[in-house]
Formats: C-alpha cells, structure tokens, sequence
C-alpha cells in the first residue's frame, strides 16, 4: 500500500498559498531558481481572479506523506484549445515533487484520472490556463539564473518524465543576448528602410494611463493576432484582455516599450521589455509583505542590468519584412542609457526561426531548453 496520499485542493486561497509555497521550498539553497509571487500563483488559480476559467476547467492536487507535502500539480482542460484543435486534450502544470518514484507515480495517477473521467484522451505539459502562462519543464540550463516569466525546475523532473512513458510534444530555447553598444549599422540600415517604405513610425508615451486608454487593448488584440498559429495558443477573451491590461501595463517602465504604428497611427508590431525581476524575486521569497515589495519596486523601476524581453509581436502581413529592426532600434539606445548589458529572449519554440533570426545581428547564446511532454491516457 502507498505511502503517499494525494488530495485534491479546493480553490480557497489558504489551502492554494500552501499548494504554491511548496514549489518554493522545493528549491530551498538553489541559487537559479526564481520564485513567483505566491499571490499572482494564487490568482491564477483562482475562478474568482483568472478569465481563463470562463473556458477552462481545472483540479489541483496535493502529494503528502507523513502529512508532509511532498508534490503538487494541477490538471487543467482548456476548452477553447480542445474545440480549435479537435482533441480531447488536458494539460497539467504548477508541477513540482519531491525526487521519489512513488510520489511522481501517485502525483500523475490522479491527475491523469481526473481527465480520463472527463474523457481526455492525451496529456501535455507543463502548461497552463492559457499561452502566457508558464510553460515548458526546463531540461537544459539548470545551472543559469531563471527568470520571472519561465519555469525553473530540479535536473530530475524530465528523468521522471521519459521514466513514465512521457516524450517530447514541442520545445522552447532560450537566449542571452549582449545588449550592443549602438545599433548595428545592417540593423539601423533595415529599420530606416522599412520605416519608409513602409509609412512607420514609434509612438512613444509619457503616461502609462494614456498608454492603456490609447493602445492597451490594440497590444493584445495584435498579440491574438501575431500567435494564432502557435503552438497551445487560443485566442484571449475581451474579459482576459482587460485582465492582462489591469495586471501587466501598469507595473512595466515606459522606457521599455516599444510601440510601432502606421500613417493611420495603427498598431502594427510592438516590444514589450522589463527590468529582470529574477534577484529581486529570490530575494522576496515569493510574499510581496512584509518587506518584499523593496527589492521589487527597486528592480521595477531600473535597478538590474538584465532586461527581460516579453512580448515581441508583428501584424502577420508584417512578419519577415524586417519590422522587427525597427523596434530594436528603437529599444536599443533606451537600454543603454537604461544600463542593460543583457537581455533574456525568453521562450521561442525551437522551429520558429523568423523569430531566431532576429538574434543573429546581436552577440548571443542559446542556453535554456525546456520542453512540453505529452503521453496518451
């Protein structure tokens, strides 16, 4: 008889804060792993807090031995993916255990029961609600610092992964790029070119306000639009939008954004870019109070030589036309005088080289790889 016994997490916030502090204090004197913020963790999974609920349906479960915790996960079925695609698919995410073959194997049993009695016929993972959750388990670079927006996670997870008939669905790589000095002349050279070819321009803003009244819901609309076609991606809801807009556009520094509009002054690619939140995360232990939102509110406004790029999209009958140059020259300059020396691409899926090329102007490293497993139920 197992010594392990899994139990399913209602969505009440307290018993979630413990689901989310066990991952943290899974990694306890790693000094790569970042920590999210255990309230945004707790949000998300949230009905009350998250849209995505509105097309989602989801369980967590919670792995204890000796009334200890020793693994999370949370399974997850997302509608809206299923009826694009036409497959009976469920995702699982917020992962994390102990290194024990039978806490993994009591861990994935009761996710993979709670979909098979929903008539789910493959599991893929990790991912989550949606595409800009976390996604991807890490399997190259455990020793380099994560980043706020990606999934770090112990060497043996993908052994337990292959161990129980999991293989690879898709991967991501990563890369670190050397923040040049001035643009490149090719880079500067396409971007002039483009821009008047074209009729584009950079709009630029002093008020985040007015950032989120003028073009807040137009970033995510082109974010729809640019991601169609990626991979686990669906379409966000109006309702998701005014969610992110609420949640992401007033933390980020004007400095950071790159808008690019045509002669109509419509938005037709943009970069979106933060200060890495990595130390300042390590050094908050996940809990905004009583003293973490210091290190937070320092690294926010600039206090990092490592920029964090998020977002980078263009209007599909844009792609491959060199628009991207015209957003580094314009960001480039600005993370100089901001003081980065890096810059973290985070995750692109490894085929999608029109987003690769971008990088070949620039000083860089691929040095992350994570992957999402998939496994028939």
């Amino acid at each position: 008889m197992s010594s392990v016994y899994v139990h399913p997490i209602s969505t009440d916030a307290d018993q979630l804060r413990q689901y989310v502090q066990f991952g943290i204090d899974n990694y306890k004197g790693n000094n790569c792993y970042v920590p999210p913020l255990i309230s945004d963790d707790v949000n998300t999974l949230r009905p009350e807090t998250n849209p995505a609920w509105d097309f989602c349906e989801a369980q967590s479960f919670m792995a204890f031995r000796n009334g200890e915790p020793v693994g999370t996960i949370t399974a997850i079925i997302n509608r809206a993916s299923n009826e694009k695609t036409g497959k009976r698919q469920m995702r699982f995410g917020w992962v994390e255990f102990i290194d024990d073959k039978e806490v993994v194997d009591e861990l994935f049993a009761a996710a993979e029961a709670w979909g098979r009695e929903r008539g789910m016929t493959e599991i893929v993972g990790p991912m989550g609600f949606t595409d800009l959750d976390h996604e991807g388990m890490l399997i190259e670079g455990f020793d380099e610092l994560g980043t706020m927006a990606t999934i770090y996670n112990h060497p043996y997870y993908p052994v337990h992964m292959e161990r129980m008939g999991y293989t690879k669905e898709v991967d991501w790589v990563e890369f670190r790029i050397t923040v040049p000095d001035a643009i490149p002349e090719k880079h500067a050279r396409i971007a002039d070119i483009i821009s008047r070819k074209y009729g584009l321009s950079v709009k630029r803003f002093s008020s985040k306000k007015k950032l989120k009244e003028e073009y807040g819901y137009a970033i995510f609309a082109l974010v729809n639009e640019a991601f169609a076609n990626l991979y686990g991606v669906v379409p966000l809801t109006k309702k998701l939008i005014d969610h992110y807009i609420d949640v992401y556009l007033g933390i980020l520094r004007l400095d950071d954004i790159s808008l690019v509009v045509d002669e109509k002054g419509e938005l037709i690619a943009f970069g979106i870019a933060m200060p890495s939140l990595s130390k300042a995360l390590q050094q908050s232990h996940g809990r905004l109070f009583p003293f973490g939102w210091y290190p937070l509110l320092k690294a926010i406004r600039g206090n990092s030589d490592v920029v964090d790029l998020l977002l980078v999209a263009v209007k599909p009958e844009y792609q491959s036309k060199g628009v991207n140059a015209v957003i580094f020259a314009d960001l480039i300059p600005r993370f100089k005088a901001s003081g980065y020396k890096y810059a973290e691409s985070n995750v692109e899926l490894e085929d999608n080289s029109n987003v690769q090329k971008q990088w070949e102007y620039f000083e860089h490293r691929q040095h992350r790889r994570r992957r999402a497993f998939i496994k028939q139920l």
